[in-house]
């Protein structure tokens, strides 16, 4: 079972999503746990405070180091974990690192960011691993970690009802998924292609791998690439 720590300033944003849909159902039967830490109550000072101006100068506020360490020392550590925290100038999340997150520890403690960022010595004394979104800024650490959590838990068995269709999806072999129909078979004059609905298994095979190529090739040709120097293509 996979244990998640989230060091956070707002843990009532996870309260919907922790409740809701595959993810709430997958907590529910415990095929992992959450555990929610506010820094604030290891604030060192009376008013519980967490953030402080930058030496030199600046503009913003920086989470200061106290809380952020004396929340994570606070709990039981697990052999195989990874201290991860949320910032822009982490590496880029993808579906790789989700399926190594999701495979190779028992324990993601995730800090959720805030303000112009944290203390240095927090990035160098403290966190294992730095993740990011991608080349944007959010308000908050809590999206990003959220999504961690949602990638890494729908791979763990048990969590997706047919977990085979895990292995057909989107960035698995470095193609993107290939496009889907259902009913009606023809609405407002579009209709559905013939060969998915012909029956004839290995020619919608055949059509679903030449779509995936098509749409990657179109829409990602980074992906394009790297997948046709893997030599997955043969």
């Amino acid at each position: 079972m996979l244990h998640f720590d989230i060091i956070t300033l707002f843990p009532d944003f996870f309260t919907s999503p922790f409740h809701s849909g595959l993810l709430g159902k997958a907590l529910a039967k415990q095929i992992a746990t959450v555990n929610l830490i506010n820094p604030r109550d290891f604030a060192p000072d009376k008013h519980r405070r967490v953030d402080d101006e930058p030496y030199g100068g600046g503009v913003g506020m920086l989470l200061k180091p106290e809380p952020l360490f004396a929340a994570v020392e606070s709990l039981q550590m697990l052999p195989r974990k990874e201290i991860i925290l949320m910032t822009p100038q982490g590496e880029t999340l993808n579906q790789l690192l989700l399926q190594q997150l999701a495979s190779n520890y028992d324990q993601l403690i995730l800090i959720c960011g805030h303000y112009e960022g944290v203390d240095e010595r927090v990035r160098q004394h403290l966190v294992t691993r730095e993740v990011s979104l991608g080349d944007f800024v959010l308000t908050c650490g809590e999206i990003p970690a959220l999504t961690i959590i949602n990638g890494v838990i729908r791979l763990l068995p048990g969590t997706v009802g047919k977990e085979e269709s895990l292995k057909a999806e989107s960035f698995e072999t470095d193609l993107l998924d290939y496009p889907q129909y259902t009913r009606p078979a023809i609405f407002r004059g579009w209709e559905v292609p013939e060969v998915l609905r012909s029956g004839n298994h290995q020619a919608i095979e055949k059509w679903r791998r030449e779509q995936q190529i098509q749409r990657t090739r179109a829409r990602r040709p980074d992906l394009w690439h790297k997948w046709q120097s893997t030599g997955n293509n043969q």
